[in-house]
């Protein structure tokens, strides 16, 4: 089973995927987008709130108009850099491309895991899967009556 990195420079190529690669990187980025607006909510792989930041970080974040909640987003650019990378017939990984956002990453996750996902990320997936499955039903019941490959 074969990996395809997904680069992107300006803007991300899809045309060279196959089909249920395609379909892992939709499925993926919808498992981001989850993953992205619970940060944003500032909330922890339990769906209830995150720890709080250290007194003086709080003074400092509220000081620089940002808030003082943690939402991992000081400048933005790890957040932003947290995508879809690399993605196969039935698993798509995400990552942060640049060696200081992957550090960050790895940090922050270490004082609160993030990289995960929440009861309302895992329903937002399924969900996602499951259109996914309905949008393709019929040309997947026509390859199956032709003997083609089976999922």
């Amino acid at each position: 089973m074969a990996s395809v990195r997904i680069y992107q420079k300006k803007q991300v190529r899809l045309d060279r995927l196959n089909f249920r690669q395609a379909q892992m990187f939709k499925i993926g980025n919808v498992g981001v987008a989850a993953v992205k607006n619970r940060l944003a909510a500032a909330q922890d792989p339990t769906d209830s709130s995150a720890k709080p930041l250290t007194k003086r970080y709080a003074i400092h974040k509220t000081k620089l108009g940002k808030g003082n909640r943690r939402n991992l987003s000081f400048t933005g650019d790890m957040l932003r850099n947290f995508l879809v990378r690399t993605v196969s017939d039935n698993k798509a990984k995400a990552s942060n491309s640049t060696r200081k956002d992957r550090l960050k990453a790895w940090i922050n996750n270490k004082i609160e895991p993030w990289i995960s996902f929440s009861p309302r990320n895992r329903t937002a997936v399924l969900d996602a899967a499951n259109r996914i499955l309905i949008e393709n039903k019929s040309r997947l019941l026509v390859e199956k009556a032709l003997g083609g490959k089976q999922l």
